[in-house]
Formats: C-alpha cells, sequence, structure tokens
C-alpha cells in the first residue's frame, strides 16, 4: 500500500536526501518517493504504518514536520523518470563510460598498437575524476543518499563527503601514475567496501537513488551500478597482478 504525506522545512536536495534517508530506515517502508517542489512524500509500506512513526524517525531533525495528506492508501501513478526507457534512465552514465573509454584508448596508441594497462590507468583516471566532479556539485546531496546504503556512510555521516575527495584524489593519483600499487590497492578495498551497499540495495530490491554521480542526475540502483563497481574492482586487481608478476 501506498500513503502520500506532507513534508515541510526541506529546502534543497539535500533535505530532500536526508529526509528520504531516515523515513527509508523504517521498518516495514519498502520505497520512498518524495517531490521536493510539492513537498509531498509517497510511502510504500507492507503493512500500515502509524504517522507517529514517521514523526519518531524525524524527531532530532525538528526542521522536518510530516502530516498526513490523505486518509487513505492510494495507488501511486509512475512518475517521468518510471516510465523512462532502460536506454534513456541510463544515458548519461553510458555517455560518460563511451567517452572515457575513447580517451583511455587514444591515449595509450602508440607506434600502431594499443598498451592496454596504460588504457585502464587512463580509463581509471577519468572515472574518478569525472565521478568525484559530479559528487561536488552537490556535496551535501551526494552525502545525504549515499548514506541511504554505503555501509560506511551509514555509520559515519561524514564519510560521504570524504569519499567524493578520496574519488578526487584517485583520480589525480592515476593520472600521474602514483605509486602503482598502493594507488591500486587503494582503489580495491575502497570500491570493494563501495560495493557491499550497492548489492545489498540491489538484491533487496530497495527502489532507491544511486549516488554514483552525486545528486545531479536521479539514477536508480540497479546492477548497472554493480558492474560499474566490479569494473573498477576487475581493473584494479588486474593491475595489481600484473605488477607483482613483474
Amino acid at each position: 500500500m501506498t500513503h502520500t504525506y506532507n513534508i515541510t522545512g526541506m529546502t534543497c536536495t539535500g533535505c530532500q536526501s536526508k529526509v528520504q534517508g531516515l523515513l527509508s530506515k523504517i521498518e516495514g517502508v519498502t520505497n520512498v518517493s518524495i517531490n521536493l517542489q510539492k513537498a509531498t512524500a509517497e510511502i510504500e509500506m507492507a503493512k500500515h504504518i502509524p504517522i507517529s512513526t514517521f514523526k519518531s524517525a524525524l524527531q532530532d531533525h525538528p526542521k522536518y514536520q510530516i502530516t498526513e495528506a490523505a486518509n487513505r492508501p492510494v495507488v501511486a501513478p509512475l512518475t517521468e523518470e518510471e516510465s523512462k526507457t532502460w536506454l534513456a534512465t541510463y544515458k548519461p552514465i553510458l555517455l560518460i563510460f563511451a567517452y572515457i573509454t575513447t580517451i583511455a584508448i587514444t591515449a595509450s596508441y602508440q607506434h600502431s598498437s594499443i598498451h592496454w594497462m596504460d588504457t585502464m590507468r587512463v580509463f581509471m583516471a577519468g572515472f574518478f575524476l569525472t565521478f568525484s566532479f559530479f559528487k561536488m556539485l552537490d556535496l551535501k546531496g551526494f552525502a545525504g543518499s549515499y548514506a541511504m546504503y554505503d555501509i560506511v556512510a551509514k555509520k559515519l555521516g561524514s564519510w560521504g563527503y570524504i569519499y567524493a575527495f578520496v574519488e578526487l584524489a584517485l583520480g589525480i593519483a592515476f593520472a600521474i601514475n602514483f605509486h602503482p600499487m598502493a594507488t591500486n590497492v587503494a582503489t580495491l578495498v575502497v570500491m570493494t567496501v563501495s560495493m557491499i551497499g550497492v548489492l545489498q540495495a540491489v538484491f533487496n530490491k530497495r527502489k532507491i537513488k544511486c549516488a554514483c554521480l552525486g545528486a545531479v542526475f536521479n539514477l536508480p540502483m540497479s546492477t548497472v551500478t554493480i558492474m560499474e563497481d566490479a569494473l573498477m574492482i576487475a581493473m584494479s586487481a588486474a593491475t595489481i597482478l600484473s605488477l607483482l608478476l613483474h
């Protein structure tokens, strides 16, 4: 069943992500969809949850006040995002990967051959620099979205802010080829930890926003996110193995 509520006090995407994260943690809630412009929230739940429970979830943030907008369950219509095709939904991330791949292959092409180790290094530099850029555009919004599923950010709220700078540092490290072994080991650890939260969200079929491109694009969490993290893990692992063998 789905109930609609009014929520006051939200002024930005950071507020939206914060409220969505707090309400999503309530037992029995299967999905939370917040409309920032209308100041409403449509909450899907396995069984009826009293509004007092939602108020308790927001009590540490008194500027957010929730009230009932309807007294009966409603069937939520398809939103604009839900009506998009798979290609239209993931067009931003597909274009980014296409551009980064093209740049990586072009940069590593020398003497009529492609140096694949250089290709991976340049790709990873482009990946981290580009993705950290989008997170920096709305750092607060990203941190709020990231805390909804990342296992570290759930316990340490500041990790979302730190993580954006970690990606920036890794991007620079790959770009200048700084201590390849240390850089790739750090990448392997960071991306593996990040992927745990992604796997949990996808396998539990939680309909939450992916924070990979910050709060700029409304990308749903899916197997695409898993593949994105898995690719970076595979590349860093392959590089570490190559360094160990040479």
